[in-house]
C-alpha cells in the first residue's frame, strides 16, 4: 500500500452505526453510501444474524453483499438487553462486525433537537435535557462494545463526511470526483445546472477566418489557428490552474458531481478548443473523473 491506501481487506466488511439520537448517524450513513456500502437504517436486532449471512461466502461463491452498514439505535425495542448477544451471535458465523458509536454533547444534542422541532426518541414527558441524559445512561454499555467513538460535537456535515472517508475508503480522499465539461454557444441559452461557468468569447475567433468557419473547434486546422494566439495557451493554462485549485476544495465539501460550461458566441470553435485542452489537463493528474462533451459544435 503506498500513498495512505488501505486494501479493501483491511477494511471491515460489516459496520454497525449507533448512538446518541441526533450524535450524526444520519449523515454518516449517507457518507458510507457513497464509499459504496449496502446501508439499512434501523433493521431489526433480531434479523442481524440472518442479514449476517449475505456477507458470507457459501459453496465458493461471492457474498451476496461485500460490504454492508447497519444503522441500529436506541428506537429498536430489543437493542440495549440483546445487542451484545447479538454481536456473539455473528462471531460464531466468523462475522466479526466493525461497531461505531456516535456522540455529541448534551448542549449540542440539545441545539440539534431544538433547530429540528423533532422529538426525542427518549422523551416521557421530562423534557429534551432529560430525555437526553437518559439516553446516554441507557446506552452505557453498548458505548463500550464500540471498536471506535466519534465525538461530533464539534463536527459538520462536511468534516464528518471527511473523517469517515479517511477511516473507511481505500482511498484518503474517497471517490474520484466526477467533472464534466460542455461547451456550448452562448447564442443558444445557457445549459442548465452549471456549476461552473467560463466565457472564452475574448480569444480570436476562426468564424472569421473563410477556410475555418465552416471546421469545428477540434480540428487541426483550427487548433493551428488558436496555435498563434498566445492568449488562447494562457487562457487554458490559467483555467486549468484554477480549477486545479478549486476541485480538491469542492471534494473536500462532499460535492460528487461538478460540471463546468464553457462558452463562446456560437459553440463551435472556442469553446470546444478550450473545453477539451482543460479536460485534457485534467485527466492528465488521475484525481478527477472527466468526461467533455460540445453540445453546439453540430450547430
Amino acid at each position: 500500500m503506498t500513498n495512505g491506501t488501505k486494501a479493501d481487506h483491511d477494511l471491515p466488511s460489516l459496520i454497525i452505526i449507533t448512538g446518541l439520537s441526533g450524535s450524526g448517524m444520519s449523515s454518516a450513513t449517507n457518507a458510507f453510501e457513497d464509499l459504496g456500502y449496502f446501508c439499512v437504517d434501523n433493521l431489526p436486532l433480531t434479523m442481524l444474524s440472518t442479514f449476517g449471512r449475505l456477507l458470507v461466502s457459501s459453496d465458493g461463491r461471492p457474498p451476496a453483499i461485500e460490504k454492508a452498514v447497519l444503522v441500529i439505535n436506541i428506537r429498536e425495542r430489543h437493542f440495549l438487553s440483546e445487542f451484545s448477544a447479538e454481536l456473539k451471535k455473528l462471531a460464531r458465523k466468523r462475522l466479526v462486525p466493525f461497531v461505531v458509536f456516535f456522540e455529541a454533547s448534551d448542549e449540542v444534542l440539545q441545539r440539534r433537537f431544538s433547530e429540528t422541532r423533532r422529538p426525542h426518541p427518549a422523551d416521557h414527558g421530562k423534557g429534551l435535557i432529560a430525555a437526553i441524559r437518559a439516553e446516554k445512561r441507557a446506552m452505557t454499555d453498548v458505548r463500550r462494545l464500540a471498536d471506535l467513538i466519534i465525538d461530533t460535537s464539534e463536527l459538520t456535515v462536511h468534516t464528518l463526511r471527511h473523517l469517515v472517508v479517511q477511516k473507511f475508503s481505500p482511498h484518503p480522499d474517497g471517490k474520484a470526483l466526477n467533472v464534466e465539461i460542455i461547451s456550448f454557444g452562448h447564442k443558444y441559452g445557457n445549459p442548465r445546472s452549471l456549476d461552473l461557468l467560463f466565457d472564452v468569447r475574448h480569444l480570436p475567433n476562426p468564424y472569421f477566418q473563410k477556410e475555418l468557419k465552416e471546421l469545428p473547434g477540434d480540428t487541426p486546422e483550427v487548433l493551428a489557428f488558436f496555435g498563434k494566439h498566445p492568449e488562447a495557451d494562457e487562457t487554458v493554462r490559467r483555467l486549468t490552474d484554477l480549477l486545479n485549485y478549486l476541485l480538491p476544495k469542492y471534494k473536500r465539501e462532499g460535492k460528487s458531481y461538478l460540471t463546468i460550461g464553457v462558452g463562446c458566441t456560437g459553440g463551435r470553435h472556442r469553446s470546444v478548443m478550450v473545453a477539451n485542452a482543460i479536460g485534457k489537463a485534467l485527466k492528465k493528474g488521475g484525481e478527477f473523473q472527466v468526461s467533455v462533451s460540445h453540445r453546439d459544435i453540430q450547430k
